[in-house]
């Protein structure tokens, strides 16, 4: 009985300073939405600032993992789609903990060139963003509707480690009913990837 008693204070001691982060719901505003956030162009753009008069596609993402290199034309193809869409595009490098090596601004530049991204891609110096929207792993995208209110959260598709074996495009099918006024029918998925390297 006391070494479950023990267990239980061990516990509830853990979880006050060590709190859960909750996740962001469907529905809920873009957090961080003026926060400024430096891209590889040199300039410093907000969420807010790249949102689209159709909605802003969040994805966090990165130059190295291997789901973002197994991912790389499928990430090309749905942030041009829905830049095609007017919904803006900006993509997150939350890894600060690389953020002097392979994820440096100036490797994300290049890595930028190389697949020819015509959409933003930033750091996040200090993972405010990552933290504030409780992102995990890249890729992981959210989707957000023309008001700012979150419509989707997940992955790109249902098949994350093998594009051949794709049969749900979770993220387009997310984009196409948000656009037509509907209510998105597959919301929330999980997104398999790499772990943000934030700590």
């Amino acid at each position: 009985m006391m070494r479950t008693f023990c267990v239980l204070i061990a516990c509830a001691l853990l979880t006050a300073f060590y709190p859960k982060e909750t996740s962001l719901e469907i529905g809920a505003p873009i957090p961080g939405a003026d926060v400024k956030l430096q891209d590889i162009s040199g300039r410093e753009i907000s969420l807010n600032g790249a949102r689209g008069s159709n909605g802003l596609l969040v994805m966090f993402s990165g130059n190295h993992c291997p789901y973002i290199l197994r991912n790389q034309a499928r990430t090309v193809a749905i942030c041009g789609y829905a830049l095609q869409h007017q919904v803006g595009v900006i993509l997150v490098n939350s890894n600060t903990t690389l953020h002097n090596g392979e994820e440096s601004l100036a490797a994300m530049k290049t890595y930028a060139a190389a697949q020819q991204y015509n959409w933003f891609y930033v750091m996040d110096k200090k993972a405010v963003i990552a933290a504030a929207f409780d992102a995990a792993h890249t890729p992981e995208c959210y989707l957000f509707d023309k008001n700012g209110r979150l419509a989707y959260k997940g992955a790109i598709d249902d098949s994350p480690g093998n594009a051949g074996a794709v049969k749900t495009q979770h993220l387009q099918n997310a984009i196409n009913e948000m656009l037509a006024g509907k209510p998105v029918k597959v919301n929330t998925t999980a997104a398999l990837g790499c772990n943000i390297k934030r700590f």
